[in-house]
C-alpha cells in the first residue's frame, strides 16, 4: 500500500522530474500504479469531467512530412490517401454544430501542412476558428510549424489550443521523422505559448519505442512550465502503406500505464485518451479513466483513421455515470 505521505508528495505541481523517476513510476506494479494515479487525478481534477472532444481533418492528405506512421505523407505512397483541399468554412462550422449537438465540447481542426501560408488559407482557418468559438465551444487546430505572427493572429481569432504533438522522446525520434526536428517542435510550442495559447501535445505508443522513451517524452513535457493543459496519449494505428504498417497492437496496459503516469507527473492536464482507442474494450477504457484520463475524442474518426460511434461512446460515458451534455459558450471559455 503506497503510504499517504507519498501519495501527497506525488500530487505536488512539479517541473523538475527525471527520465528515471518517471520510468520508475511508469513500472509501478499496475495496481499501486493506478491507485497512485486515480489519488493524484482526484486531488486535482473532478473525477466526472470527462471532456469530448471532436477531432476533424479540414485538409487532408499531401503532407510533405515523412512522419512513419502517417498516412497522409506525401512520401508514402502506397496508403492510397488522396490528396484534398482546404474544406469550406461553411463545411467546417456545420461539422462543429453537429459535433456539439452530439455533445463535444471541443472541436480540433487539422491540416496536413509542414507550415500554413499566410494568405487566403490561413485566413480561412481564423474564420474557423472565430466561428468554433461563437458556438460556444473551445477550439484546437493543428497546422504543422508556425510563425509568431501566424500564432498571434490564431489567439486574436480565439484560439484555445494548438495541438503540435512531439510523438516520442528524443533518443527516438529519429528513427520515425527525418525532416523535421526535435527542436523544431520545441520551438513550435515555445512560439505557441508566447502567443498565450494554450498547448495540447502528446505521442503516441507502439512505433517501437523502448518504455524510456516513452518516459523520455514525459519528462520534456512535465518539464515545461506550465504544463501543456492537454496531454493525448495515442495507440499507433498501423496503416497500410506506412512504413510502420506491421506493427503488432498495442497492448492496452500499455495505454493504462502511459495515461496513469501522465496524470501522475501533470497533474492538472486533460490527459487525453487519444487514436487507437477503438481497439480497446469497455473495460480497458473504463481503466484509463480511473487511471486520469479525463478527455477523449468523439466522433467516428481522427483525422483518417476509424473512431468510437459517437452513440456507443455516449452509452458508456452513461454506464458510467458520466452525463453527455451539450456546451455552453459559459463552459467553453
Amino acid at each position: 500500500m503506497i503510504e499517504l505521505a507519498a501519495q501527497t508528495q506525488a500530487a505536488a505541481i512539479r517541473h523538475d522530474w527525471t527520465v528515471e523517476e518517471i520510468r520508475a513510476i511508469h513500472d509501478l506494479p499496475l495496481l499501486d500504479l493506478v491507485f497512485r494515479a486515480a489519488s493524484v487525478h482526484r486531488a486535482h481534477n473532478d473525477p466526472a469531467d470527462i471532456q469530448r472532444a471532436s477531432l476533424l481533418s479540414i485538409k487532408t492528405g499531401g503532407c510533405p512530412e515523412d512522419c512513419a506512421y502517417c498516412p497522409q505523407s506525401a512520401h508514402h505512397k502506397g496508403t492510397g490517401m488522396a490528396r484534398e483541399r482546404l474544406m469550406p468554412v461553411e463545411t467546417v462550422l456545420r461539422e462543429a454544430a453537429a459535433a456539439k449537438a452530439s455533445g463535444a465540447h471541443r472541436f480540433c481542426m487539422g491540416a496536413a501542412w509542414r507550415q500554413p501560408k499566410d494568405g487566403p488559407e490561413f485566413d480561412a482557418v481564423l474564420a474557423m476558428v472565430r466561428g468554433v468559438r461563437g458556438l460556444g465551444m473551445e477550439a484546437c487546430v493543428t497546422l504543422g510549424m508556425l510563425t509568431p505572427s501566424q500564432a498571434q493572429r490564431l489567439a486574436e481569432a480565439g484560439l484555445t489550443s494548438y495541438n503540435h504533438n512531439l510523438d516520442t522522446g528524443p533518443d527516438f525520434y529519429g528513427d520515425i521523422i527525418g525532416t523535421r526536428t526535435y527542436d523544431d517542435r520545441l520551438r513550435t510550442l515555445e512560439t505557441v505559448r508566447e502567443a498565450g495559447i494554450g498547448i495540447c501535445c502528446g505521442g503516441i505508443v507502439g512505433m517501437g519505442e523502448g518504455v524510456t522513451d516513452r518516459a523520455a517524452m514525459l519528462h520534456v513535457l512535465a518539464n515545461h512550465a506550465p504544463h501543456p493543459e492537454s496531454v493525448p496519449i495515442n495507440a499507433l494505428v498501423a496503416v497500410a502503406g506506412t512504413p510502420l504498417e506491421g506493427r503488432p497492437a498495442v497492448d492496452p496496459l500499455d495505454l493504462v500505464r502511459m495515461c496513469a503516469t501522465a496524470r501522475i507527473v501533470m497533474p492538472k492536464a486533460r490527459v487525453r485518451l487519444s487514436a487507437g482507442r477503438k481497439g480497446l474494450t469497455r473495460e480497458a477504457q473504463i481503466l484509463c479513466f480511473l487511471a486520469g484520463a479525463n478527455s477523449i475524442f468523439y466522433g467516428e474518426r481522427l483525422l483518417t483513421t476509424a473512431n468510437n460511434e459517437t452513440d456507443s461512446d455516449a452509452e458508456l460515458l452513461r454506464d458510467i455515470g458520466i452525463t453527455v451534455a451539450v456546451p455552453t459558450l459559459a463552459a467553453a471559455e
